[in-house]
């Protein structure tokens, strides 16, 4: 009996390793818990807005199966929930879904639901902030090596088995029924510089009188680059949207953006940095609440499209998260400043002060919408728990009470305080 069991493991256990060498499987888990209270929130199409407070607690979880095969073929499944504590039915679905093969040499596919983040997030993000997330369902076919990045991505987006409707998506998923993206990037040997190109092309479909379901076509064109001289960072990004809006009309719009910062220690960092995003000059909303009547010849209001926002503009999120009153955009100048500190080690603090204003001079109110001043403060117990919390207070102007209808008390606050937990196994 006992030679049969050596002579078994003789045979079993060399194909184990072999099994291990060639198979790997993670499993993992993403549970996020956020209370927040604020006070002189946005209420959009209203025409009296709740001054009152509003207090909730929202909450995601996700759970995630990573397979990967010798290098070549790697897949991903991610389920997820997200909802509001006390919500009879929150929202289940399908956060990732795609499978990806490497042709060696730099050279892979990667195909189906999935995430898509490029350089600062301004374009292309995860939008990790919000319960939902950010995802696309396309195909990607790229080439990583000696500095060159080449992504180029596309998409096709439909109704679900839609055979009477024909080829019309009113949207899902995204907004978008077509889209293709080409992203390159480029890392310069021996000097602290990274430099990014991205142009996208997408197609969104409307419906009108006629019914015939017109495609509007749209384009984005930019460059992100990254500087990192010694204690120094220096990042800029530029971006120029044209060809035909959603709702007919000549699209031309652009924004820039630019960010310095320096480390005093390897715990003490300060930056400064701002952003102009263009917008329409004529105001669409009068101050009576009445939607305007006033036509725009040329849309010139830029839109922030798939990028985080939440990282950029302030965050309680008036701007690009939230729309505007009537879909009315005069643009964003965000002009901040701030500090982020690690006392000890695990624990960071962040402090923040943006003062903002509209990017086009309106005809019916003054450009500056407020000062906004952060404080955000994090802590990891270890690689699997961590804790954060911020509060945020903008003293707004009348521009900024019109424009998106929030309280009539300037003084808005945002609190909020966050768990999360990210459990992991690998084999």
């Amino acid at each position: 009996m006992k030679r049969l069991i050596t002579a078994l493991a003789a045979i079993v256990l060399p194909i184990s390793a072999c099994f291990a060498q060639e198979h790997f499987i993670s499993v993992g888990g993403d549970v996020l818990e956020r209370g927040e209270m604020r006070f002189g929130g946005i209420s959009e199409e209203s025409e009296t807005p709740d001054a009152n407070m509003a207090a909730f607690v929202v909450n995601r979880a996700r759970v995630n199966v990573d397979y990967k095969w010798k290098n070549i073929i790697e897949t991903c499944f991610t389920a997820q929930y997200s909802g509001t504590w006390g919500q009879a039915d929150g929202t289940l679905s399908i956060y990732e879904a795609w499978g990806q093969v490497n042709f060696g040499k730099g050279f892979f596919t990667k195909l189906g639901r999935q995430p898509l983040s490029y350089d600062d997030e301004r374009i292309f993000g995860s939008d990790d902030w919000s319960m939902t997330g950010s995802v696309h369902d396309a195909l990607k076919l790229g080439y990583e090596g000696h500095g060159h990045k080449v992504h180029l991505i596309g998409a096709y987006n439909q109704n679900p088995e839609n055979t009477e409707g024909g080829t019309v998506y009113l949207g899902g998923l995204q907004p978008y029924k077509f889209m293709q993206s080409l992203w390159y990037h480029y890392d310069v040997p021996r000097f602290p510089l990274g430099i990014s190109l991205i142009f996208m092309n997408q197609g969104v479909q409307v419906t009108n009188d006629n019914h015939n379901n017109p495609v509007w076509w749209q384009q984005l064109a930019g460059g992100y680059i990254e500087l990192s001289p010694g204690r120094w960072k220096i990042k800029a990004d530029s971006y120029v949207q044209f060809g035909t809006h959603e709702s007919g009309i000549p699209l031309l719009a652009w924004m820039i953006s630019g960010k310095v910062s320096y480390a005093a220690s390897p715990r003490l960092v300060t930056y400064v940095g701002y952003d102009y995003l263009s917008g329409d000059e004529n105001f669409a909303v009068p101050a009576g609440g009445m939607i305007g009547l006033q036509r725009h010849d040329v849309i010139r209001g830029f839109s922030s499209l798939y990028g985080s926002s939440h990282k950029f503009y302030g965050a309680m999120d008036f701007f690009y998260v939230s729309a505007y009153y009537h879909g009315f955009t005069p643009g964003l100048q965000n002009l901040y400043a701030g500090i982020s500190w690690e006392p000890i080690k695990k624990w960071g603090v962040d402090l923040f002060y943006h003062f903002l204003a509209t990017g086009a001079k309106l005809r019916n109110a003054d450009m500056p919408l407020g000062h906004e001043v952060e404080f955000a403060t994090n802590y990891s117990f270890n690689k699997y728990l961590s804790i954060a919390a911020g509060y945020s207070f903008m003293y707004g102007t009348e521009t900024m009470v019109v424009l998106k209808r929030s309280s009539d008390n300037r003084m808005l606050n945002w609190a909020w305080l966050m768990l999360r937990i990210t459990p992991s196994f690998s084999r």
